[in-house]
This record gives structure tokens, C-alpha cells and sequence, in this order.
């Protein structure tokens, strides 16, 4: 069934040092969602990410995502580039991703970094992703992006604003939304790796997002208490760290990361 896939995702490879995988959010990418850290996470790791199917420069795909599939592309990509051990830095639905390949590829893994993550969507989160997926694909993008902002942003930073600066914004980013945007955010409604996580066995650190309109600290927070031994560190940010906090998100990454590496 692969076939329909891409032969391989496209990827973003930057650095040296020991391996690190990024998997990113739905409707992102890897330089949408880690841009401002690539340049440091690559200062001491050999970063590996991919886009999923429509993101990027990785064709759309004409069937329903499955976390499965994502998860071996990002490891197949780990293969091609030579990488025998990697952490893994799982942002948003990349959360899930990261805790299936971990759990599908035992004895590859050293460390998990799970940011603004879900195990499954709470009923609150499915609508949000609902509609979401409705106006992508009604072909609403200008307000679309408008529902993102309000979905996304902290409210003090979206105060910050006014609504037509808001909307002038909007007007930016909608025509940059990713193809695969429908397809991505259908999966986060299917999303639900609860039975994985108690096989998880690295060590496992859980940045909450915790001012996160779409995926509420609380839903963090269930995610990290059902990981055997997991840490976790609040980010005062919505769920967009890159943009309100990249530097205090990079160094919550780099220091845990960090410590994993010298005790071995």
C-alpha cells in the first residue's frame, strides 16, 4: 500500500554530532514549525526532519495519512543519512509521531522531546480540528488563517494586535497554507497512541504549552503523567513556541538533550 505514498518524504538535514528527528505539526512543516532552532539544534547534532504528504516539497498524498506511515518515513530518513541512534523532538501531531516511531523502533531511540503533544484529542480539540479541516477545504484560507490565530496564539500576544492587523496578517498566510493541511489535520482527529506510552522506555521530556488554546496544558499534562519516568517543563507560550518563545523553547530542548548525552 506504500505505493501511494512518496517513494521518501522530503527532508531537512543540517549539522553534525549525534542524530536528532524532528517531526512537525499538522498544517506546518519542518522549517515552518522549527526555523528559528534549526541553526541551534544543529550546533551540536546532526538534525534530520521530513514533511509529511503536502508539506514542503513532499507531493500531497492521495489517501488518508496514517501515523504508521509517518513514523517509519522519519526513521527511513534517519537510515538514509546513516544515523543508527537519534533522539526524537516531536512538536504537536509530530508528538504522536515521535512516540510511535520510538515504540515501532526499540533500540534506536535515546531520548524523546515532546512539545505542545497530545495522546489523543479531547472533544474540545476534535472540534477545533473539525472546523479546521472544514474551512481548508471549503477553500476559506483568508479566515482559516484568522481561526489559527485565535486557535494558536496566546491571548496576550494576540492583544497585542488589532483585528484588522490581524486580518492583514491573515491575508499573508493563508496563501502559504500546505496542500496537505485537510489530510494532516484529519489525522489528528484519529490520532490516539495512549496504549503506546507506557512502552516507552527513554528518557522522555514533555514541554507544555501552557497557555496553548488548541491542545490545553491539562491534555499535556495527561500525555506526560502516562509516560514511565517523564520530565516536564512549562513554556509560558500558545502553541506556537517558535514564535513567541524560540529561544526558551530551543534551550529547554538543547539543555535536556544535553544532560542525556553527558550521563551516557
Amino acid at each position: 500500500m506504500t505505493d501511494a505514498f512518496p517513494a521518501a518524504f522530503a527532508r531537512t538535514v543540517l549539522g553534525s554530532g549525534p542524530g536528532l528527528l524532528l517531526a512537525h505539526g499538522a498544517g506546518g512543516g519542518i522549517e515552518a514549525n522549527y526555523g528559528p532552532l534549526l541553526e541551534g539544534l544543529a550546533a551540536r547534532h546532526t538534525v534530520v526532519g521530513v514533511d509529511y504528504p503536502g508539506s514542503g516539497r513532499t507531493p500531497a498524498a492521495p489517501r488518508p495519512l496514517e501515523l504508521d506511515e509517518l513514523a517509519d518515513q522519519l526513521v527511513a530518513a534517519a537510515d538514509a543519512e546513516g544515523l543508527g541512534t537519534f533522539a526524537l523532538c516531536g512538536y504537536s501531531l509530530g508528538g504522536p509521531v515521535a512516540i510511535r516511531a520510538a515504540v515501532r523502533h526499540p533500540g534506536r531511540v535515546t531520548a524523546l522531546v515532546l512539545s505542545a503533544a497530545f495522546a489523543r484529542p479531547d472533544t474540545r480539540t476534535d472540534l477545533a480540528a473539525a472546523i479546521w479541516q472544514r474551512l481548508y477545504e471549503s477553500g476559506q484560507h483568508v479566515l482559516l488563517a484568522q481561526y489559527l490565530a485565535h486557535l494558536t496564539v496566546s491571548a496576550p500576544v494576540l492583544n497585542t494586535l488589532t483585528p484588522a492587523q490581524v486580518r492583514g496578517a491573515a491575508e499573508q498566510t493563508a496563501p502559504a497554507l500546505p496542500a496537505g493541511t485537510g489530510a494532516q489535520v484529519d489525522l489528528v482527529r484519529r490520532v490516539d497512541v495512549r496504549a503506546d506510552l507506557g512502552a516507552l522506555t527513554v528518557p522522555t521530556l514533555v514541554v507544555v504549552t501552557a497557555a496553548d488554546p488548541l491542545i490545553p496544558a491539562a491534555l499535556q499534562h495527561e500525555l506526560a503523567a502516562a509516560v514511565p519516568g517523564a520530565r516536564t517543563a512549562e513554556l509560558a507560550t500558545g502553541h506556537l513556541p517558535f514564535l513567541e518563545r524560540p529561544q526558551r523553547w530551543l534551550e529547554l530542548i538543547t539543555g535536556f538533550l544535553g544532560e542525556e548525552e553527558h550521563r551516557h
